[in-house]
């Protein structure tokens, strides 16, 4: 029985337990809704006041606006009837000035309608004055004309002439003022031998026995020494003497140097003769690039072109007028680039024309053409800048220069040939050269008398006063000029000299 109370004890505790849980759990949801009503209830009232407290902002914000809008209206508004103000103020104005304007507008007009009757009414009186000098002269208008013309045209000839030789006196004396200078200054600055070297064609024999060894047996020797010299070999009565002959300095001189070895050996056959002549092809081409590599590093010019260099040396074998010209073309380059520095122009471009100026004369005897053009188009060939090619085109004028440094080496090139012992030329072929300068000048119409003076390097010429006025002796000097510049060769330049003289002789008794 106990068990059993105990039991029920048990369950009417636990009953009552759970029952006073579950009420306390029901009043604590209760209590937990109703906070949170309270709190959602709070945050809609502060959500509400939020709201209004926007829209008042909102409503402030869109009054302010609206009353900077009306503002800035009002400033507009102001601004434009100022500038309205401003516009019919301006207009009125113009309003005032175009009133004037238009009266001066029909007073010109008047004059302009005034000016056109004057000039009918001049025009008339001209026409009248016309015909009543044609009366009174016996003369038309055109003959008149014509005769005021020839008149006119006399006086100002005469007036042209004056003022041109004015002009061409003033320039000449400060060019060659300038010039002299500059020139002489070069000069005395390059001291160089005044001996002209002459390449030699003849081989002098010990005895004239050597004559017949030379020549072999049935000619055999001095055919092998033509053939593998590439020369011709005259032997005849000149006493102890034997003269090569080609158009290459270089082929002459391998074959006076390999000759000259075969007579000094003694052994003289064909097998002889062509292993002298290859050996002194070897030497004379070491002599060619040592000559070309000397001849750069004395003007200082860089970066040459070794077919160049080889070029350069080969005019150590060539002369013009008995002057070495590998000599000729240093002496060039030398006075090209003091002169330039002088001026102030490109005095290593001025040297590098000056040493190849002449560059086309070592193959001139392969090519056709004058040397000067070969020249340029060996530069061109080698990579040179076009105006290193027009330097030396025109160093002759057979083409147009095209810079100041183009100048200064063909004065350079005529400096150096013109220089006393620089070149030399056989009497007859300086006498064919002065009577061909007299025959130039003395064909034109109007000439009296001419005289070539300077050796050769001016041609004076006395002409006719009656026939040639002071305007005619500056076409005759040019036209006298250009006509040796085509039918003659010389050296250097030659200067013309017209002159004019008028005299009046009386006699007091």
């Amino acid at each position: 029985m106990e068990p059993v109370m105990v039991v029920l004890g048990f369950v009417a505790t636990a009953f009552v337990g759970f029952s006073l849980g579950y009420v306390l759990r029901q009043y604590l949801a209760t209590s937990r809704v109703k906070a949170a009503q309270a709190q959602a209830d709070r945050i809609l009232a502060e959500a509400e006041t939020k709201q209004k407290e926007m829209l008042l902002e909102a409503k402030d914000e869109r009054l302010n606006i609206l009353r900077e809008g009306e503002e800035e209206l009002k400033q507009s508004r102001r601004g434009m009837r100022s500038r309205e103000e401003r516009l019919q103020q301006r207009q009125e104005s113009l309003e005032r000035r175009v009133e004037p304007l238009e009266k001066r507008e029909r007073n010109v007009g008047a004059q302009e309608a005034r000016l056109k009757r004057m000039e009918d009414d001049l025009e008339e009186l001209k026409r009248r004055r016309t015909e009543e000098l044609e009366a009174v002269s016996s003369m038309s208008r055109e003959e008149a004309k014509e005769l005021l013309l020839q008149a006119v045209e006399e006086e100002s000839r005469q007036d042209m002439a004056r003022v041109i030789r004015e002009v061409e006196h003033e320039a000449r004396e400060t060019a060659d003022r300038k010039a002299r200078k500059i020139i002489s200054e070069a000069i005395q600055r390059y001291a160089s031998d005044q001996v002209a070297e002459v390449t030699v064609s003849t081989v002098d024999l010990p005895t004239d026995e050597l004559k017949g060894r030379i020549i072999g047996r049935g000619g055999r020797n001095i055919r092998a020494l033509e053939n593998a010299a590439g020369v011709d070999l005259i032997v005849d009565d000149t006493p102890e003497a034997v003269t090569i002959s080609s158009f290459d300095p270089v082929r002459r001189e391998i074959a006076r140097l390999a000759l000259t070895k075969l007579i000094l050996d003694g052994r003289i056959h064909p097998g002889r003769i062509e292993q002298v002549v290859a050996k002194s092809r070897r030497e004379v081409e070491a002599i060619i690039q040592e000559e070309g590599e000397r001849a750069v590093f004395e003007v200082g010019v860089t970066g040459m072109h070794p077919e160049l260099i080889k070029l350069l040396g080969r005019l150590k074998y060539r002369t013009s007028y008995g002057q070495n010209q590998l000599e000729h073309t240093m002496q060039t380059a030398h006075l090209a680039g003091m002169m330039a520095a002088e001026l102030g122009a490109d005095a290593q471009l001025a040297k590098e024309g000056g040493l190849l100026h002449d560059i086309g004369k070592a193959v001139d005897h392969e090519v056709e053409g004058p040397h000067a053009l070969i020249g340029g188009d060996i530069a061109k060939r080698h990579g040179k800048s076009p105006t290193l090619v027009n330097i030396i085109r025109s160093h002759h004028q057979e083409e147009e220069a095209q810079s100041v440094v183009a100048v200064l080496v063909a004065a350079a090139d005529a400096i150096s040939g013109a220089r006393p012992g620089a070149r030399r030329a056989s009497l007859e072929t300086y006498i064919k050269r002065i009577k061909a300068l007299e025959e130039v000048a003395s064909s034109f119409q109007g000439v009296s008398e001419c005289y070539a003076i300077q050796a050769g390097r001016e041609i004076r010429i006395v002409v006719k006063p009656e026939q040639i006025d002071d305007l005619g002796i500056l076409r005759l000097s040019k036209d006298v000029a250009r006509k040796v510049e085509e039918n003659l060769e010389y050296p250097g330049q030659i200067k013309v000299t017209v002159i004019r003289e008028t005299r009046a002789v009386d006699h007091a008794k």
